[in-house]
């Protein structure tokens, strides 16, 4: 056998969707197809609750029960995406300064 044969497991472990790396990136949380669970503890909450999801469109399974303590993580992971951040580029050496003295940016700020 040489070695351009053999090419690695090419199933996937049976648990591997349980992981906690999205393994679908086409899924949105928050959808009809994928809701978001939530458990509150009180009507008032739960209608708090509601009134968020129908501001950013989302949709979840909202669970009332007194006894448990109240659980909106993955609402808050859906609510505050994280965005990408852009920084402002570095002007080149012959480049007017950004500090506005008119100078070349390598004689000034650089």
């Amino acid at each position: 056998m040489s070695k351009f044969f053999f090419k690695g497991r090419i199933e996937l472990p049976q648990d591997y969707s349980t992981y906690n790396y999205n393994t679908d990136p086409s899924t949105k949380h928050g959808s009809k197809k994928h809701p978001v669970n939530v458990t509150v503890t009180s009507a008032e909450r739960q209608s708090e609750i509601e009134l968020i999801l129908k501001q950013n469109n989302l949709f979840a399974n909202i669970t009332v029960d007194s006894d448990v303590e109240e659980n909106i993580s993955e609402l808050e992971v859906v609510l505050n995406k994280p965005s990408t951040v852009v920084l402002e580029k570095t002007p080149n050496r012959n480049d007017p300064c950004s500090c506005g003295s008119g100078k070349k940016y390598k004689k000034c700020c650089a």
